[in-house]
């Protein structure tokens, strides 16, 4: 390695400013964070962005750096510790990652680095995701779902406090309850200082000496939870809805996390959908689109009648007020679109073909070859 790899992975210049190698840094590791990042090298490309910010961002170490390489700037200093202590990006129902969330990256920028955290400060549970899948009619009119999943939720045994019954949690005795520890090196620049998650209470600022049997000291056990979700009338595929407390269970009295429902609603064999409003196409036969017809539609909410004109024509568009779906935002339903497919028959009889005869005749319209083997006949 040379003293200008971590300015390159970084892509900023040598003589760049505090300023610019910070916005390099945000822009860097949002690029390569794990959580977002899903290449196979995003993991230590992440790491290497980190190890660079970590030395150029002070000012001491980078002049070690810029005189002496790597090796000057490292020596007692950690090498990439960087941001990939606790806490982590976690998605629905996910762990930490092991990898510093986006409130540890731009905690440097906005003073919060050297904040510490209260270990014993209750904390939120993970919020959970859930995906229920809905026939057509059920999104369109609502209905009441049972669902289960697993979720975390506090031990029976211990009641949450990782101890075994008659026992109790008590203050680490390495961290003195702060969950972490401060170890001083000695360095080409001097003594320095700095801090690590506590190897003894692992953060937490507690030890349990005599774990709860049950929960084998976490807290939390795994169990099947059921919950009953009321669906909205008018739910379409990719929305969600928040139900409150029904994700997993806190840390140190923390409450629950949320649980999201997300929909998935099946396509329907009649009806199209698009939004409130709903279309269907309507074979009709050509002889009631030229002399007009009243006929029975099929809607969501059951057959209608609709009187069709004479002389309709293939693509002409009926609303029918009110026969679509419940808003969701609002009141009342959507609309429901009527679309006239007018169909030509495949076969026709002789009565049939001597009545289209005397149309084509009346019409003044020849038609070729309208002897026994007649135009009609051509498309059997």
């Amino acid at each position: 390695m040379n003293n200008t790899e971590f300015y390159e992975r970084l892509g900023v210049d040598k003589n760049a400013s505090q300023d610019e190698i910070k916005k390099a840094y945000r822009k860097m590791s949002k690029q390569y964070h794990p959580d977002l990042n899903k290449e196979a090298d995003a993991e230590q490309k992440y790491k290497d962005v980190q190890e660079a910010y970590e030395t150029l961002s002070d000012e001491q170490k980078r002049a070690a750096y810029d005189q002496y390489g790597a090796a000057g700037a490292n020596a007692g200093f950690g090498g990439a510790g960087g941001f990939g202590g606790q806490g982590g990006f976690s998605g629905f129902g996910g762990s930490a990652s092991g990898f510093g969330g986006f409130e540890d990256i731009f905690s440097s920028f906005f003073g919060g680095g050297s904040a510490q955290v209260n270990p014993n400060a209750p904390r939120q549970g993970d919020d959970l995701q859930y995906r229920i899948n809905l026939k057509f009619e059920e999104a369109i009119f609502g209905v009441e779902k049972e669902i289960k999943y697993n979720r975390e939720e506090l031990c029976h045994t211990c009641a949450g406090t990782g101890a075994k019954p008659g026992t109790h949690a008590e203050t680490c005795h390495k961290c003195g309850g702060r969950g972490q520890i401060n170890i001083v090196r000695d360095t080409p620049l001097g003594r320095m200082s700095t801090q690590q998650v506590c190897d003894v209470c692992h953060g937490t600022g507690k030890e349990i000496k005599d774990p709860c049997t049950t929960c084998r000291g976490t807290g939390h056990e795994k169990i099947a939870h059921t919950v009953k979700v009321k669906v909205p009338a008018g739910v379409e595929s990719g929305q969600q809805m928040r139900l409150q407390g029904q994700g997993d269970a806190g840390v140190n009295g923390g409450t629950y996390g949320d649980l999201y429902v997300r929909f998935q609603v099946a396509a329907s064999d009649k009806f199209e959908r698009d939004g409130s409003e709903i279309y269907y196409k309507m074979p009709l036969e050509f002889v009631q689109a030229a002399l007009g017809d009243e006929i029975e539609v099929p809607t969501v909410h059951g057959n209608v009648k609709l009187k069709i004109p004479a002389g309709t024509q293939t693509g002409a568009n009926f609303r029918l007020k009110g026969k679509g779906a419940p808003r969701l935002r609002g009141s009342g339903n959507g609309d429901q679109y009527v679309i006239i497919n007018i169909t030509t028959p495949k076969a026709l009889n002789t009565a049939q073909k001597e009545a289209l005869a005397a149309f084509a005749k009346a019409s003044g319209v020849e038609v070729a070859g309208s002897g026994k083997k007649g135009f009609f006949d051509k498309f059997k």
